[in-house]
């Protein structure tokens, strides 16, 4: 077996299988470094991190692929599944394997899973986009913690760019431990470093603007105002909101002090 280690990045896993195929490995297995444990008996190669390599393997796949397919290899590589790197690697073995166009042919074990995986993918990407709640601290700019679980980070930037343009934002995946800023011009890739008395961006109570606390407070009453108790319906509710993002929604929330 042959290990092909690669950054981590999107770019990275492109050279990679670009490499797979420099090389004519039959028997690859692509892993990132950061969870690479070593090994005793298989040879390691680490990946040739070139950007003429990642772009020719990328041009070659929107010859193949239709403007989804290319989006559900890229979400499915997002999911951070173990193994995945694998998986696509198969499914884009498949894809130049076959003159016809492959992307729906779910016999075959690879683009099932790359279907299936891309459409949860989807799914977390916009309950992101509709969950996201900010919060405006004193220095006027508005803060979203978010913990998904898939990295979407990189698929709902376009959304918040366009729905916030005049406001300076950071959404921040307190699992993946980095955010997106945006200056009111750009979005940037950030990593933030919280001082103990905010819980690693948990608790930003002690840095909220000083009319947060109201605002959130006529927020939660206007809720409660137009909840009808006997039509509630908790089962429909988790269907189109699953529980783990309740805790980021302020009408569930005790307001900041």
């Amino acid at each position: 077996m042959q290990t092909v280690l690669y950054d981590g990045s999107f770019e990275g896993w492109l050279c990679a299988v670009f490499d797979v195929y420099d090389y004519q490995w039959s028997d690859a297995d692509i892993v990132s470094q950061g969870r690479f444990l070593g090994n005793i008996f298989d040879r390691v190669h680490e990946a040739r991190m070139d950007a003429r390599h990642s772009t020719r393997l990328w041009k070659g796949l929107q010859r193949k692929l239709s403007a989804d397919g290319l989006q559900q290899v890229y979400r499915c590589f997002l999911s951070e599944i173990g193994g995945i790197e694998n998986t696509l690697l198969r499914f884009v073995q498949y894809v130049f394997s076959n003159e016809a166009a492959v992307e729906e042919d779910f016999s075959h074990p690879a683009v099932l899973t790359v279907t299936q995986v891309a459409r949860k993918v989807w799914r977390e990407q916009h309950r992101m986009e509709a969950f996201v709640r900010f919060q405006k601290t004193a220095d006027g700019l508005f803060f979203a913690l978010i913990e998904p679980d898939y990295d979407v980070l990189p698929l709902i930037v376009k959304h918040f760019e366009s729905r916030y343009a005049d406001q300076r934002w950071v959404i921040y995946d307190g699992r993946r431990r980095y955010g997106l800023h945006y200056d009111g011009q750009q979005t940037h890739t950030v990593e933030i470093q919280f001082s103990g008395d905010v819980g690693a961006g948990k608790d930003l109570a002690a840095v909220y603007d000083s009319g947060e606390a109201i605002y959130q407070l006529l927020w939660q009453q206007y809720f409660r105002s137009v909840n009808i108790p006997a039509r509630k319906n908790t089962k429909l509710q988790l269907q189109h909101m699953p529980k783990r993002y309740w805790k980021y929604l302020v009408e569930q929330q005790p307001p900041a002090r």
